[in-house]
């Protein structure tokens, strides 16, 4: 089997190509894999194995048609991760996540069609739902995002959708809740604040902190998107969850204990625009079909990150400015 992975040398993509070459995922083994990355701030490929022989770096643009097309025949399946993926950032700069997340969604599947790809998973997000106050989203609720990167992930899904129903193209779309884990960029939650806290630094958090948030491994999120390729349904969308819901005060909290740091370092500041209250996801579909389970303890997988920063500050110190 040969897998061409977007967006491969991201945090979520990275982990994905990792655990493939290391074989944990069965009815994959000595797969190979292909990883096609624009290589942006967020992408590195130092989170990557590049060594190993079944690995194929290709740096390019899921928008670049060209590369795409030049790249894709042989291979028996896409995952899709390539996206601008940071809410902050695309409140300043929504047209990169347009871009990207929706016509470099486009031009993939297209050039998917033409290329004889047989199966497409398109990784995405539970933000594409908006905010829920109680209950958990089910696959069939609407889309009602509420930022300019929720909307593009909404989008892409339904450009993914479309290619299924239009043309046939087995396309698979999951929606996961927050990852965490090693290898994250740190202009995300975990990461920014537990390195912030490693140096002694103050840590900003948005408003009063109560924004709930349901927390999935990285590792188990992989896990989930390749019963999804090997065992899911053309046309299905599949929420994957991680069954922990934190308030963004109660991570501070625990990272402040983790990191051994004096609460004075924690700062409330101006709440971001648009600030959704709650996320949460209904994950029983794909728990039923495919029979995925979490298996990470989220206090150990917590603390087992704080660890992994803290022994590896060259990872982090060098993409912080990126």
């Amino acid at each position: 089997m040969k897998i061409l992975v977007t967006g491969g040398a991201g945090f979520i993509g990275s982990q994905y190509v990792r655990s493939v070459l290391a074989d944990d995922h069965p009815g994959c083994e000595g797969a190979g894999v292909t990883v096609v990355d624009k290589l942006t701030y967020a992408g590195s490929t130092a989170n990557l194995p590049m060594g190993d022989p079944r690995l194929t770096f290709v740096r390019g643009d899921v928008c670049d048609q060209e590369l795409l097309l030049r790249t894709l025949p042989g291979h028996d399946a896409v995952v899709h991760f390539a996206a601008e993926s940071h809410v902050d950032r695309s409140l300043t700069a929504a047209a990169d996540f347009v871009r990207t997340n929706v016509l470099g969604t486009q031009t993939l599947l297209d050039c998917c069609l033409h290329s004889g790809v047989r199966t497409v998973v398109h990784v995405s997000t539970d933000e594409v739902y908006g905010s829920i106050p109680r209950g958990s989203w089910t696959e069939e609720e609407p889309l009602l995002p509420n930022s300019p990167y929720a909307a593009s992930k909404a989008g892409s899904d339904l450009i993914a959708r479309s290619y299924w129903r239009t043309h046939g193209l087995d396309v698979r779309i999951t929606r996961c809740s927050n990852n965490y884990g090693p290898y994250q960029h740190v202009e995300k939650l975990i990461p920014l604040f537990t390195t912030n806290l490693l140096r002694g630094r103050p840590v900003p958090l948005y408003g009063d902190g109560r924004n709930v948030r349901e927390w999935l491994h990285v590792k188990d999120h992989c896990t989930a998107i390749h019963l999804v390729l090997t065992k899911g349904r053309a046309g299905e969308i599949y929420n994957v969850g991680g069954g922990t819901e934190r308030t963004n005060l109660q991570i501070t909290e625990k990272l402040l204990e983790l990191c051994g740091a004096d609460r004075s370092l924690l700062h409330h500041v101006e709440d971001r625009k648009g600030h959704d209250l709650r996320y949460s996801i209904d994950d029983s579909k794909i728990r039923a079909e495919l029979g995925f389970a979490p298996r990470w303890n989220f206090e150990e997988g917590l603390a087992q990150v704080v660890e992994w920063y803290r022994a590896n500050p060259d990872h982090w110190s060098s993409n912080e400015n990126r």
